[in-house]
């Protein structure tokens, strides 16, 4: 046997060290503390986390002991259970029906009334849950000397609970928030200016950023419930917590505000245009990517539709079921239609099912938006499911039914590319109107694909654009030279009402001054 030549074990050499290198953890790879929403928030934190896995970094998630989808073994990170009194799944889903049922009296004064007095005491009672899920970390000197050792380098939470934010100002550490909403209200309104002028508060108002004089004084009124929610309902508890665990005291507005970086699920296409701040990174549509193949036996179901196609319906994760007389009436029109349905329903399968109509516990929702002949798009209006229609470019037939659904629908609608129907107006009628609408009326299709366009037309994907961020604050270990000082001034010399005091006090000293001078030499002429 001869010897190998030199260039060739050289060759080798680098070859072997390249895959090791490859292989090799990135060395900037961050120790990152997730303090997530459970529900249909986690979904997109998954993602997220999913994201991050694959950079090598290391996560540690703290989750409810009756979590309801944010499981304890993952390959994604470590998970950090605090014991919770109630399931999260059934404290949801008796809000929801209870909601659902009052809805369907119709529009009313008493109406409002009972949705806003239903919606106040579940925040009240959720935020309550939560806070004292969390004092139990702050309790556990084990726990919390596991956090120090640890050494994170930040924390990310979903702001629509309060605790993970507390904990990062207890811990000391940079935080990044993958928000949309905070613990009262949509996250802008503590952040950046809001003039309530031409900006819609959300959720509740119904409003677009096209307000007439009576439109303004609804819109003033749903920012005072907003602030009656936080300073009343929501903001005690979270102070509370702060006085007994954080030197010095602090309120959740001033920790988030005190955020080195706000992941929005949200960008311009969706939204209305607004003021923001630097530290502000829109990442609306990141849980979005090029659609999969279906599974065989869907995409045969899907395929047999032909020329006219089929029409996708759910209502998200938190709805087990319409009412029995409406779902019945849904199925009846859709057996009258020659398109092909596919329904995620897991409520009693109604009598007037057609043979058209596919009924699913789960579906790949996004690998079916995605797909060619998909017509239409029935949905609640939750956030990622508009999302995913604006990517894919499906149009919308929604049905609102709590939360922030009705204000994301209507931004789609006053884009072109949804038509919403409340859920006390639905019946047979008005069901197949809105969806042959939708169907065969061809600027709904124009304007949703319109907006695709817009939405992916972008110098870098929204993923790598959090990923980025999240890394940079690993990096440079926080970033608070994006954050404004103005948090840190009172409201009248944010409002600048010193200085306006300081200048009327001025000028009218100046003119009393004037008025003084002349009335004396007036008067010294009239003796004389």
């Amino acid at each position: 046997m001869g010897v190998m030549p030199l260039h060739s074990v050289g060759g080798i050499f680098v070859f072997f060290s390249s895959f090791l290198i490859f292989l090799t953890p990135n060395c900037n790879a961050g120790n990152i503390l997730v303090y997530p929403l459970d529900g249909s928030h986690w979904i997109n934190m998954e993602i997220l986390l999913k994201e991050l896995h694959t950079k090598g970094h290391n996560i540690s998630v703290i989750r409810g002991s009756t979590s309801w989808y944010i499981p304890e073994k993952s390959p994604l990170y470590t998970s950090i259970t605090v014991e919770m009194d109630r399931d999260v799944k059934d404290f949801f889903g008796e809000f929801i029906q209870d909601q659902m049922k009052v809805h369907r009296e119709g529009p009313s004064l008493l109406t409002f009334f009972k949705l806003t007095k239903n919606f106040l005491s579940f925040i009240a009672q959720a935020h309550t849950l939560w806070s004292d899920a969390a004092s139990q970390i702050f309790e556990n000197p084990e726990l919390i000397k596991r956090f120090i050792e640890s050494r994170y380098d930040l924390v990310i939470t979903d702001p629509g609970i309060g605790p993970g934010v507390v904990l990062a100002k207890y811990l000391k550490l940079p935080l990044v928030l993958n928000v949309r909403w905070i613990t009262s209200g949509e996250g802008h309104f503590v952040m950046a200016p809001s003039p309530l002028s031409y900006i819609p508060v959300i959720p509740g108002s119904g409003l677009t950023d096209k307000m007439d004089f009576i439109q303004r004084i609804k819109n003033i009124f749903f920012y005072s419930l907003i602030w009656f929610q936080e300073r009343f309902m929501v903001g005690g508890q979270y102070e509370a917590m702060c006085d007994k665990y954080i030197e010095g005291g602090c309120d959740i507005v001033s920790l988030l505000q005190d955020a080195d970086i706000w992941l929005f699920r949200s960008d311009f296409v969706f939204d209305f245009p607004r003021p923001t701040m630097p530290n502000v990174v829109y990442i609306g549509g990141f849980q979005c990517k090029p659609a999969q193949p279906l599974p065989a036996d869907l995409e045969d179901f899907v395929q047999s539709a032909g020329e006219h196609g089929v029409i996708v319906m759910t209502l998200g994760t938190l709805v087990n079921a319409l009412p029995e007389e409406v779902v019945n009436e849904i199925a009846s029109v859709f057996a009258k239609m020659p398109q092909k349905v596919i329904w995620k329903h897991r409520g009693k399968r109604p009598s007037t099912l057609g043979n058209n109509t596919l009924m699913m516990d789960w579906m790949p929702q996004k690998d079916l938006l995605g797909h060619p002949q998909i017509k239409a798009f029935i949905a609640h209006g939750g956030t990622n499911g508009v999302q995913e229609a604006i990517y894919y470019g499906v149009p919308v037939l929604g049905i609102p039914l709590f939360f922030d659904q009705y204000d994301n629908l209507l931004r789609l609608q006053e884009r072109g590319g949804a038509k919403i129907i409340q859920l006390h107006e639905i019946n047979g009628h008005s069901f197949e109107k809105g969806i042959r609408e939708v169907l065969y009326k061809d600027s709904y299709r124009q304007n949703i694909q319109r907006l695709s366009r817009l939405h992916q037309d972008q110098p870098m994907p929204p993923m790598d654009q959090a990923s980025f961020w999240i890394e940079y604050v690993i990096r440079h270990k926080g970033a608070p030279h994006l954050r404004t000082e103005a948090y840190r001034m009172p409201w009248y010399s944010y409002h600048c009402l010193d200085v306006l005091l300081f200048l009327m006090t001025s000028v009218a000293v100046v003119l009393y001054s004037v008025f003084a001078v002349f009335r004396f030499f007036f008067c010294r002429r009239g003796l004389n």
